[in-house]
C-alpha cells in the first residue's frame, strides 16, 4: 500500500486576533488541495494526510464547533479503524493545536505543535522539514496568516520536503465567510511551492482587493463602487 500514501508536509493554523484559519500543504501527488484541506474560521482547520481520509476533515470541522483541538482529534482517531495509517493536524478557533501521526505512516514522519499551529509530515527527507516550518511560522508572527503559511511551506521545501519529489501544493484561508478568503492550488507542477508563491503574488495584487469588496451579510452590495473608483 506504500504507493497509495500521500507523502506530505503541511501546516494548519489559526490567527485568533484576525479570526481566520488556514492550511498550506505540498506533496508528490496531484491535487492535494482537493482532499487534504479542511478550513473554516467558525471552527478551525484540519489537515488529513498519509493514507488520506477526507471524512476526518469534514467531521473534524463539525466537532471543532463545540470541542477543543485535542478533544476533536481524540474523537476522530477513536472513530477511525485506519487511524494507524493516518496523519492529522488540528487547530481550533482559540489557537489550540493537536496532531496525530499513526505508527503505520512512512518515515520520516512526525509533527510539531505550537501556539496557533500544527505542522505535520510523512515520507519526508528528515525531521528538518517540520522543524523549519515551525520555526518560520513562529518567526513571522504579526504578518497576515496567508503570508505566514506560505513562508512556512517554503521553509519546509527548502529543508527537504517529500523525499519522493514534488508535484502539488495548496494554500487555503477562510475568514468566516461561506466562501474562501484565499484558495490557491497548484495541482501538477515540477516546482509546486515556487509556483504557489507566484500565484500568491498575483492574487495579492489582483484577487484579494476584489475579495475584500465582495458582498457580506452586513453589506449586501459590497464595496465594488469604491474598488472600481
Amino acid at each position: 500500500m506504500k504507493g497509495l500514501y500521500a507523502g506530505t508536509f503541511s501546516i494548519a493554523a489559526y490567527d485568533v486576533a484576525a479570526g481566520c484559519a488556514g492550511i498550506a500543504i505540498s506533496t508528490r501527488m496531484p491535487a492535494i488541495g482537493s482532499l487534504a484541506v479542511h478550513v473554516h474560521a467558525d471552527s478551525g482547520a484540519v489537515a488529513t494526510q498519509a493514507l488520506i481520509n477526507p471524512l476526518l476533515g469534514a467531521d473534524g470541522l463539525e466537532l471543532l464547533r463545540t470541542h477543543s483541538a485535542e478533544a476533536t482529534l481524540h474523537e476522530l482517531i477513536a472513530s477511525d479503524p485506519g487511524a494507524d495509517a493516518r496523519q492529522v493536524a488540528v487547530v481550533d478557533r482559540h489557537g489550540r493545536a493537536a496532531a496525530h501521526t499513526g505508527s503505520e505512516t512512512h518515515p520520516w514522519r512526525g509533527h510539531r505543535v505550537g501556539p496557533g499551529y500544527a505542522v505535520a509530515g510523512n515520507m519526508l527527507v528528515d525531521a528538518r522539514t517540520v522543524d523549519a516550518m515551525a520555526e518560520r511560522f513562529e518567526a513571522t508572527a504579526g504578518e497576515p496568516l496567508h503570508e505566514r503559511l506560505l513562508a512556512a511551506l517554503e521553509a519546509g521545501q527548502r529543508a527537504g520536503g517529500d523525499r519522493r519529489g514534488k508535484q502539488s501544493a495548496a494554500l487555503h484561508v477562510n475568514t468566516g465567510a461561506p466562501h474562501p478568503h484565499l484558495d490557491l492550488r497548484v495541482d501538477d507542477h515540477p516546482e509546486p511551492v515556487a509556483e504557489l508563491r507566484r500565484i500568491h503574488e498575483v492574487a495579492k495584487r489582483e484577487l484579494l482587493p476584489f475579495v475584500a469588496a465582495l458582498p457580506t451579510r452586513e453589506n449586501p452590495l459590497g464595496g465594488f463602487e469604491e474598488l472600481l473608483g
